[in-house]
């Protein structure tokens, strides 16, 4: 399993996570079964932002066995009233809620206390000037959780929160199709008219978003990697085609910033499909192809970081080239600031640099969404100094 750092956390996360939305629709047995398996696989990330007493209460029996072992991330704003999950703001509802979390777990603290589901922007700031955020640093004070996180659909409210040093996680709804589609506060746009979407690639606010978090340290763990399962499907994917499971995982593990994929499964079989994604070849990583090939949307021109282009015939590693140069060109936004220090040096410790490019144009004959890397080359050289 590889793990990642988890920002600025401290902590190591494996990057395929264990999203437990699901185990309310298994048994006791199936529950304990998935976990450990998980867990003999080298995961040690879950998420828990299930309200239902039950559907806790199951988590942490599948836990406990190792529990030291699991990073949680808890959601703070998730409650159970009148049988049926809500979503609040209501201290004297969520104080209770919470407490009851740490109970269900069978534990005394989460590692990430996640403030639960935040899409618009005037809720997010309401949040960091109110009741809610002094109740997350009475938390942190008291060690009942170990760092703040977020869960947002929405990258506005995201590049909102990694801006705040108090926030160390972001948990985001990331895929190639929902990085098409632009801001929302509603959660059903996302699943809603492609066909509407000016232009192909990353939408730019989403693209910002990931430079962002790059630059502050902030992690990126995600949700909804399947798009609730849509890109499995040719028939309900916007793009027409179908992608698989470590296809999916591995298009969210190029994004920059990105820790972890929380996979949301029914099964172990489930499970075990995401797994793959450890030992996949790169031929079964490969969404590049398929995404180039398909008859909606696909990422003409633009570097999705997928490696097509390699090897090169001077050793530059175009793909990480390319990430550097364009985590640069967000972070200075048009202007005539200077690259990120940290850019700088993470680009001049490649072995081979953008400088060493002879134009031969190998690369281009296999990049599959016609990226002019010679072109990209000369400017990273040209950006960069080397």
């Amino acid at each position: 399993m590889e793990y990642r750092k988890l920002g600025r956390t401290g902590l190591q996360a494996s990057v395929i996570g264990f999203g437990a939305e699901w185990i309310g629709k298994m048994e006791q047995a199936e529950v304990n079964a998935m976990a450990a398996r998980g867990a003999a696989a080298g995961i040690n990330i879950v998420d828990c932002w299930m309200s239902d007493p039950a559907v806790r209460s199951a988590l942490g029996e599948a836990l406990a066995p190792a529990r030291e072992e699991w990073v949680i991330q808890g959601h703070v704003g998730s409650t159970w009233q009148d049988g049926q999950y809500v979503r609040t703001r209501d201290m004297a509802l969520v104080r209770p809620a919470f407490d009851d979390l740490l109970a269900r777990l069978r534990t005394d603290h989460v590692e990430i206390g996640m403030i639960h589901y935040v899409d618009a922007c005037d809720e997010f700031r309401s949040i960091m000037a109110g009741d809610f955020i002094a109740y997350m640093r009475e938390l942190l004070a008291e060690g009942r959780i170990r760092h703040i996180g977020l869960s947002t659909h929405n990258p506005e409210v995201a590049l909102l929160a990694v801006d705040e040093p108090e926030i160390e996680v972001v948990m985001f709804s990331l895929n190639p199709a929902f990085d098409m589609m632009p801001a929302s506060e509603n959660l059903d746009d996302l699943f809603g008219d492609y066909e509407n979407v000016a232009g192909d690639g990353i939408e730019p606010v989403r693209a910002r978003l990931y430079a962002r978090a790059e630059a502050t340290g902030t992690a990126i763990t995600v949700m909804k990697g399947y798009a609730g399962g849509r890109l499995l499907s040719a028939d309900a994917s916007p793009f027409g085609v179908a992608l698989t499971p470590v296809q999916c995982i591995h298009y969210a593990l190029t994004r920059p910033a990105v820790a972890s994929v929380m996979v949301g499964v029914e099964t172990v079989g489930q499970l075990d499909e995401a797994l793959g994604y450890e030992g996949a070849t790169a031929a079964e990583r490969d969404y590049a192809s398929v995404l180039a090939g398909a008859p909606k949307h696909a990422y003409m021109g633009q570097c999705t970081y997928c490696g097509h282009c390699a090897p090169c015939a001077v050793g530059i590693n175009i793909a990480l080239t390319n990430k550097f140069y364009d985590l640069a060109e967000m972070a200075i936004g048009g202007n005539a600031a200077p690259v990120p220090v940290s850019v700088q040096a993470h680009y001049e410790a490649m072995a081979v640099t953008a400088g060493a490019c002879t134009g031969c144009g190998q690369c281009e004959s296999r990049c599959p969404f016609g990226v002019p890397i010679s072109e990209r080359m000369e400017a990273a050289e040209e950006l960069f100094g080397c």
